[in-house]
C-alpha cells in the first residue's frame, strides 16, 4: 500500500487520489484484509477437532494458512505476541469469542509441526486482530478501514517526502519479457469478432466481504 501510495503520487497526483489507491491496495485479502481472511479461515474451520486436518489439506494445498507468515519476520512475528495477550484483554472486557480457542489450538499445532517450523510459518499480527476487532463489535467491512486510519499519516508522510525531494521522478517500474519471442495468430480479418450475449463473471474467492459481515 505504501508502494502504490509513492507509486502514484509520483506523478505529482493529490494526496486524496494517491491514498484512495494505497487503500484500495490495503484492501486486498493478502494485505489489510489479511485479518479478514484469517477470520473465515477459523469459521470454516468450526471446532479444534478439525484442525489437524484442515492442517493436512494446508499440506497437500487443498487450504490455505491465513495469518501465518511475514517477509520481515522470518522467525516470529513479535507483534504477534503482544497481540496475543491484548485478545485475551479484550476479550475479558468484552465476552470470550467462540473462535479464539480454535485460533490458539491451530497456533499451536502448527508451531509444533516440522512441515510449518521449517518453512518459517509463524503467526503474524493479523491472526489475532480480527478475533479482537469482532468482539469489539466492528462488522467485518470495517476491518481494512480500521487498519488504513493508522496508516494514512505514514502515507502522506512518504508522499510529502517524495513531493519535495528535487530529484523525485515519475516512477516507471521496470518490465522484461520473457514470452516466447515468436508466436501464431489469427489474422485480423480471419477472426470471429461476435461477442457473446452475456460475460462471465469471475468472483474470488476472497470475495465474500459482505457476506461475512451480514452472518
Amino acid at each position: 500500500s505504501t508502494a502504490a501510495m509513492r507509486h502514484i503520487g509520483s506523478a505529482m497526483t493529490d494526496p486524496y487520489t494517491a491514498l484512495a489507491g494505497a487503500a484500495s491496495a490495503l484492501y486486498g485479502p493478502l494485505h489489510g484484509g489479511a485479518n479478514e481472511a484469517v477470520l473465515r479461515m477459523l469459521e470454516k474451520i468450526g471446532s479444534k477437532e478439525n484442525i489437524p486436518a484442515f492442517l493436512e489439506g494446508v499440506k497437500k494445498k487443498e487450504n490455505l494458512l491465513m495469518g501465518f507468515g511475514h517477509r520481515v519476520y522470518r522467525n516470529y512475528d513479535p507483534r504477534a505476541a503482544i497481540i496475543r495477550g491484548i485478545a485475551y484483554e479484550v476479550f475479558s472486557i468484552m465476552g470470550e469469542e467462540p473462535l479464539i480457542e480454535v485460533a490458539v489450538e491451530l497456533e499451536k499445532l502448527a508451531r509444533e509441526d516440522d512441515y510449518f517450523v521449517s518453512r518459517k510459518l509463524f503467526p503474524n499480527v493479523d491472526f489475532y486482530s480480527g478475533l479482537i476487532y469482532r468482539a469489539m463489535g466492528f462488522p467485518t467491512d470495517m476491518f481494512p478501514v480500521l487498519f488504513a486510519i493508522p496508516r494514512t499519516v505514514g502515507w502522506l508522510a512518504h508522499w510529502n517526502e517524495q513531493l519535495n525531494d528535487p530529484q523525485s521522478k515519475i516512477a516507471r517500474p521496470r518490465q522484461v519479457y520473457t514470452g516466447p519471442p515468436v508466436r501464431e495468430y489469427t489474422a485480423i480479418d480471419k477472426r470471429n469478432n461476435s461477442l457473446p450475449s452475456e460475460l462471465p463473471l469471475n468472483s474470488s474467492q476472497f470475495s465474500r466481504r459482505r457476506g461475512v459481515a451480514r452472518e
